[in-house]
């Protein structure tokens, strides 16, 4: 693993050392690695959010849009989704 360095301010560490109690990580490399790896997720799904967005989107576009199209491209989605988030 490769350190960095975070400075807090002495309100942001004490809420930091709160939390870290009351959810019980033992240590501030602990807690921050799992919030990163939380943000990361929570990044991955707003981009796979846009994406099903967009094809909704283009799909809305289209003047004649069949049901078989709209299923086809849900499902598309759904593959990506199950892929990218590991979900079956």
């Amino acid at each position: 693993m490769e350190p960095i360095s975070v400075k807090l301010d002495e309100k942001f560490r004490k809420d930091l050392e709160i939390a870290m109690k009351k959810y019980r990580y033992d240590t501030k490399s602990e807690f921050i690695r799992e919030a990163m790896r939380r943000m990361i997720k929570e990044l991955e799904k707003e981009e796979a959010l846009a994406r099903v967005r967009a094809v909704y989107g283009a799909s809305k576009k289209k003047k004649k849009t069949t049901d078989e199209e709209l299923h086809k491209a849900g499902e598309e989605v759904f593959q990506e989704l199950e892929k990218e988030f590991g979900i079956k």
